[in-house]
C-alpha cells in the first residue's frame, strides 16, 4: 500500500508549489531582472493563448503580449508596470489590454510585485493578470442601467428622477456652502396642436429639438431634465442673480429660431419659461412649483416669453430684464405676445 505523503513532505517539494500556481485561474509569470520570462503558468496559457514553450526565455519587452492602455498606447517599451517595478521595487496594479496569440485584445487587470534576493535587491518580478472581460461587461451593463434610470430615452437629457436628485443636491449645497442657483421651468407652447396636426412621431422630433437647443443654450455645468410631457426643468448655478434673465432669454430665443423640416416644410415652436432663484428654505417641490407658476404667467401673457421672480433682497437687476414679474418676449419686456 502506497504511503500517503505527509503535509511537510508536500511543502518541501518545489513541484508542489508549481502545481498550486498552475491551478490558479489567473495568469502568472515570473521574469528575472532583465525581464526574461522564466515561469509561465497554465492560467497565462489560457488567457493569452501562448503555451509556455513559446514564451519561456523570451523577454516581455519583445512585444510578446503588446500591452496597451485604454487609449491604445503601447506600454512594452514605455510605461510598462513590470519594468517600473524592477526599477523601484514598488508594487503596482493597472487595467490594460494584452494581445492574444490569435491577435485579438483581452482586457486584463495586472498586478506586479518585486522578487528580491537574499540581500534585498530586486532580482526579478512576478506579474499576475486576470481576464477583465466579465468585469468590463458588468460595468458597461451598469452604465446602461444607470442611463435607463436617470436619462430620458427620447431626448437624451436627464429624466424627472435625475432632476429631483439634482435639485436636492443643489439645495443641500445652498444651505451648507451658500452656493446659489436658479431653476427654469420650460414648457413647449401649443405642443398638443403639434401632435394633433403632424402626429406623435413629429411631436417626438420636436421634443428632441427643443431639448438639444436648450442644452446648447446652457453652460457645461448646468443641468437640463425632462420633467414630463413637453415640460423641462433646468438647474443652473447662479452666483450673480442678474445673469439669470439673459440666460433664460437665450434659451427662449434659440428655440424660437430653430426649425424642423417636416415633409419639406419648416416647423417651428416656441417655449414659455418661468425662472426663479432657489431659497435655502425651499424643497425640490416648492422651487419647481414657483418656477411653474411663473411659467404659467408667461402663457397668460401670450406665450413665447420669460417671466422671472422678483429679485431677492439685496440682489441687483439690470434695467429692462423682465424682473418683478414682468414678461419678456420676442420684442423684449412687455413686447407683443407670442403665438
Amino acid at each position: 500500500m502506497t504511503k500517503r505523503p505527509e503535509p511537510t513532505d508536500l511543502l518541501s517539494d518545489p513541484q508542489f508549489f508549481r502545481t498550486v500556481v498552475d491551478a490558479l485561474p489567473d495568469g502568472v509569470y515570473v521574469t528575472d531582472h532583465r525581464r526574461r520570462i522564466v515561469y509561465w503558468n497554465q492560467g497565462a496559457e489560457r488567457i493569452a493563448g501562448y503555451p509556455a514553450a513559446e514564451v519561456l526565455g523570451s523577454r516581455c519587452s519583445d512585444d510578446l503580449l503588446v500591452h496597451v492602455d485604454d487609449q491604445g498606447n503601447r506600454l512594452c517599451r514605455t510605461g510598462c508596470p513590470l519594468s517600473a517595478t524592477l526599477a523601484d521595487g514598488e508594487v503596482r496594479q493597472a487595467d490594460l489590454y494584452l494581445q492574444h496569440r490569435d491577435g485579438h485584445r483581452v482586457p486584463v487587470r495586472v498586478r506586479v510585485a518585486p522578487l528580491r534576493d537574499r540581500e534585498g535587491r530586486v532580482a526579478g518580478a512576478v506579474e499576475t493578470f486576470a481576464d477583465n472581460s466579465a468585469r468590463l461587461a458588468s460595468l458597461q451593463r451598469l452604465q446602461e442601467l444607470q442611463q435607463l434610470a436617470y436619462l430620458d430615452p427620447l431626448t437624451g437629457v436627464g429624466n424627472r428622477r435625475f432632476a429631483e436628485l439634482t435639485l436636492q443636491a443643489r439645495l443641500d449645497e445652498l444651505r451648507r456652502y451658500g452656493w446659489t442657483f436658479a431653476v427654469l421651468f420650460i414648457d413647449i407652447d401649443r405642443f398638443k396642436q403639434v401632435n394633433d396636426t403632424h402626429g406623435h412621431e413629429v411631436g417626438d422630433r420636436v421634443l428632441a429639438l427643443v431639448a438639444r437647443t436648450i442644452g446648447a443654450s446652457l453652460r457645461s455645468f448646468d443641468f437640463l431634465g425632462r420633467w414630463g410631457g413637453e415640460e423641462f426643468v433646468a438647474v443652473v448655478p447662479m452666483q450673480v442673480e442678474s445673469l439669470l434673465a439673459p440666460l433664460a432669454a437665450r434659451c427662449r430665443a434659440l428655440v424660437e429660431r430653430s426649425v424642423l423640416r417636416v415633409d419639406g416644410r419648416p416647423l417651428s415652436v416656441t417655449v414659455s419659461i418661468g425662472a426663479t432663484m432657489a431659497d435655502p428654505a425651499d424643497t425640490p417641490a416648492t422651487v419647481v412649483a414657483r418656477a411653474d407658476e411663473l411659467m404659467y404667467r408667461s402663457k397668460q401673457a401670450g406665450r413665447n416669453r420669460v417671466t422671472l421672480a422678483p429679485p431677492r433682497a439685496g440682489a441687483s437687476a439690470p434695467p429692462g430684464d423682465g424682473r418683478a414679474g414682468a414678461t419678456g418676449g420676442p420684442s423684449g419686456p412687455g413686447g407683443p405676445a407670442g403665438p
